[in-house]
């Protein structure tokens, strides 16, 4: 019971934090410091993601096929691939690797 009403009260306090977004004038909205707050802590936190998803398995760090597959999405990345493409090169370089060892 105790993990259903954890689920609730963070769904409650993601979907407050955007409505009081919504409820912000634009003023605050569009000032120079918070933009780029904003764009610098969505990039912190994908990579945050990438990171614990990237290498970790439960809490230990292992080096697998998924280290392989990011390197190859990332080259794509650079090289400005469309995003079905990485993702699709992405996912065969992990398979073949598991597939081989």
């Amino acid at each position: 019971m105790s993990v259903w009403v954890g689920i609730l009260v963070a769904s409650l306090a993601v979907y407050s934090w955007k409505i009081i977004g919504y409820l912000l004038p634009a003023s605050i909205l569009n000032h120079p410091v918070v933009s780029r707050i904003a764009n610098l802590l969505t990039v912190a936190l994908l990579a945050a993601l990438l990171g614990v998803q990237g290498v970790t398995s439960g809490s230990d760090i292992q080096f697998d096929a998924r280290i392989p597959a990011l390197l190859v999405a990332a080259g794509l990345l650079i090289l400005r691939a469309p995003f079905v493409v990485m993702v699709a090169s992405a996912a065969a370089v992990a398979a073949l690797i598991r597939l081989l060892f």
